[in-house]
């Protein structure tokens, strides 16, 4: 039985049996800052997708500690964060920063509360950034295209109508993740040039998000906030017929912490002040979320 994980840092610690350094077509690297830990890690090969069951690119992954209300940590770490993301982006032009998830399942809630707190800036232009002294933010907008049983419309397939329009150097896609261990919920951040699948952090996927469907650079930032029950159990007792007890009728579960709604909470407040520091590193990214939100 396959242990699920949305994580490249989990996958390659289960490739090799937590010497992940080793694999053919992987390359990783980590340091500590402070009480976070930031490793990145590179696919760069066919054996190394193999092996990670992956898209070549590049994860990075930040684990720190729980949460909390903490403006003065929080900030710092994003500001951290922030520049991780922005290594990835082009220098120059519009990002799109689409937050997907279902806002009525509080553990697929993280992309549209995060995109709520990023500052839109497209509409900031002109005599009026000039005034204002705005002139030196760059052009970003916002959009929460919900999900196909609310809408009727693909969510790839909303992003793409609405890059027609925008015409985004690059897309910033938020939504949420399952982890293989309980205590990676909510307080472990990755960060891809891959894009991402439309809900698969609740066992729901959708279409992908990547170059190869939208035609320009697209970047996944995503938070785990579910445990597959099957891949729990596996972890536990590593025995799957264990596992398989999880699920008596082939129904597959998700399992979740009780505090999920603070830990919603605060982890999309951290992801988007981490994407306002990346799009605008001239200001407060505590500032910036507070103005959008």
């Amino acid at each position: 039985m396959q242990m699920r994980t949305d994580l490249a840092l989990e996958a390659a610690l289960l490739a090799q049996d937590g010497k992940a350094a080793g694999l053919p077509g992987v390359r990783q690297e980590s340091e500590e800052r402070e009480d976070m830990r930031i490793t990145r890690i590179f696919i760069e090969g066919e054996d190394g997708a193999r092996a990670l069951g992956r898209p070549q690119g590049t994860y990075i992954t930040a684990e720190l500690p729980p949460l909390t209300d903490d403006e003065d940590d929080m900030e710092k770490k994003a500001k951290q964060l922030g520049s991780e993301l922005r290594a990835l982006l082009p220098a120059e032009g519009t990002v799109l920063v689409v937050g997907l998830g279902n806002e009525g399942i509080t553990p697929d809630a993280l992309g549209p509360q995060a995109v709520r707190k990023v500052l839109a800036t497209r509409h900031i232009e002109g005599e009026f950034a000039r005034s204002a002294g705005l002139d030196d933010l760059r052009p970003a907008a916002v959009f929460t295209p919900g999900v196909l049983g609310q809408t009727g419309v693909e969510s790839g397939d909303m992003v793409r109508g609405v890059c027609g329009v925008v015409h985004p150097e690059t897309v910033v896609v938020v939504d949420a993740l399952a982890a293989r261990s309980v205590a990676r919920l909510g307080c472990t951040i990755q960060i891809c040039d891959t894009g991402i699948a439309p809900g698969s952090g609740v066992g729901n996927n959708r279409k992908e998000l990547n170059e190869g469907t939208l035609g320009i650079p697209v970047i996944g930032v995503g938070v785990p906030t579910v445990v597959d029950a099957q891949t729990m159990a596996l972890e536990l007792t590593g025995r799957e017929e264990d596992a398989q007890a999880v699920t008596p009728r082939g129904e597959a579960m998700m399992v979740t912490p009780r505090e999920i709604d603070l830990l919603i909470s605060r982890a999309s407040r951290m992801v988007a002040m981490m994407i306002n520091a990346a799009l605008q590193p001239a200001y407060s990214p505590l500032s910036l979320a507070a103005a959008a939100g």
